[in-house]
């Protein structure tokens, strides 16, 4: 009998690992974790490009579970709570799961598009991308203390520890005028299920 209970209090132990909730991008299949070390996927959406609605990547927006547990808080369906994913100094990451192949060319001039006047570093951090290839992901996350890391294919690229420079990029997705409008809302969309 003891060994019973101690293989049950064991198997609850390891339940959260083993059942690790996933969440889907429903137009592409793509999965994202709900729970990222200490970080809650706040939403999921599709980058779509053109009028023909050609699908680029699907992405996922991750926060410090700090922040959903504090200053995010009743903030779900407010135009503040997109200013504090742009500009707030918290664990946030953005992963971007590519649906298509896109060439260097393609990528750079997107982000350069995006990101337009947005200072020396734009063109640093632009030029880490080259070619990215179909079911590839891009992590973009804002660290304190570090900086903008970005990692492309697997590559960790050199951090920029500029926190203006980095809400500009976030602000690509999260900001005033994004580079779409349904995946801003798309990346938020779990928020009124955790910042009640």
């Amino acid at each position: 009998m003891q060994r019973l209970i101690v293989f049950l209090l064991f198997l609850f132990a390891i339940a959260p690992v083993a059942f690790t909730q996933e969440i889907s991008e429903p137009k592409t299949g793509a999965k994202f974790a709900a729970k990222d070390q200490d970080a809650s996927l706040l939403g999921v959406g599709l980058r779509t490009k053109t009028m023909l609605k050609v699908k680029a990547y699907a992405i996922g927006l991750y926060v410090a579970d700090s922040a959903v547990a504090g200053s995010l808080q009743g903030k779900a369906a407010s135009p503040e709570l997109y200013r504090e994913l742009v500009a707030g100094d918290f664990p946030k990451k953005v992963v971007m799961k590519f649906v298509r192949d896109v060439s260097t060319s393609q990528i750079r001039d997107a982000f350069r598009e995006s990101l337009g006047n947005a200072g020396p570093k734009a063109d640093e951090w632009i030029n880490y991308f080259g070619e990215i290839r179909s079911s590839q992901e891009i992590v973009i996350a804002w660290v304190p203390g570090t900086g903008l890391q970005t990692k492309v294919a697997g590559d960790n690229k050199p951090a920029i520890n500029d926190k203006a420079f980095a809400s500009s990029v976030l602000g690509i997705w999260l900001g005033d005028k994004p580079v779409q409008d349904d995946l801003k809302k798309a990346l938020v969309s779990r928020a009124p299920e955790l910042l009640k």
